[in-house]
């Protein structure tokens, strides 16, 4: 019955998280994306309170949908503690641990690693006060043993060519062959004499083909096709690359 009582605290708590826009969570993941090998029995994921005050923090993983709860959670993989108390300025290490359920073993599977920081009630908080609760959630990349290539080599293997859309113009379009993720935060394409750009980046899965906006293009630009690029490693931090590759 408790552990019921404390779920629905953190659900009620997270359906106040979108008003929270110009506040930030004290409740801070050491890291932007999990990676597990397989051939690990359990990964630690370190949170720190980085806050004034004592926070109680939820944890849970999904497999792709942001609204689940950690009552639906469907991802093969436990967590340890799933709720817990941090002190100002203190850590917290989350075991996590593969359940052994089947996954493919010729690709990386994607989840999501959900974290809730629920703030303490003030001692004397306003009858008509609200108080929020902030969930942060980041990439959980499941690495099966013996995957070909590395996954360092993946974006430069990326091919890109102009795809025309159904509801006219182009766009970049990228085809992933590696079994790995690759997630680009920056582009730059050029095309003949003529730069495009794309800032905000994207993900493309192991096998799948990605589309990027680089602009309203109504005719696909002629000349060879060059994409300076920054991809995220499995440190978080962002790696340029550049693809002169034949294009699809």
């Amino acid at each position: 019955m408790l552990v019921r009582k404390k779920t629905r605290l953190a659900l009620a708590a997270l359906a106040m998280t979108l008003a929270a826009g110009g506040a930030h969570a004290n409740i801070v993941i050491g890291g932007t994306r999990v990676v597990y090998p397989a051939k690990e029995r359990e990964v630690t994921i370190k949170l720190n309170n980085e806050g004034d005050a004592p926070a109680l923090a939820q944890v849970w993983l999904d497999d792709g949908d942001p609204k689940a709860t950690p009552d639906q959670s469907k991802a093969p993989f436990m967590l340890s503690p799933p709720l817990f108390r941090v002190e100002p300025m203190k850590g917290q290490s989350v075991r996590l641990i593969y359940t052994g359920e089947t996954l493919p073993q010729d690709k990386e599977s994607l989840f999501w690693f959900n974290v809730l920081d629920v703030p303490p009630r003030a001692a004397h908080t306003p009858a008509n006060s609200l108080q929020l609760a902030f969930r942060s959630r980041i990439k959980l990349f499941f690495r099966p043993a013996g995957l070909r290539g590395e996954p360092a080599d993946a974006a430069a293997k990326v091919s890109w060519a102009w795809r025309h859309k159904e509801t006219g113009g182009y766009v970049l379009s990228a085809t992933n062959p590696t079994p790995f993720h690759v997630t680009f935060n920056k582009l730059s394409v050029k095309a003949g004499e003529t730069s495009y750009e794309n800032s905000s980046g994207g993900m493309v899965a192991p096998g799948a083909s990605q589309d990027f906006e680089v602009g309203d293009i109504a005719t696909a630009p002629a000349g060879p096709l060059k994409v300076d690029y920054s991809f995220i490693n499995d440190y978080g931090g962002g790696t340029p690359g550049v693809s002169t590759a034949p294009t699809l």
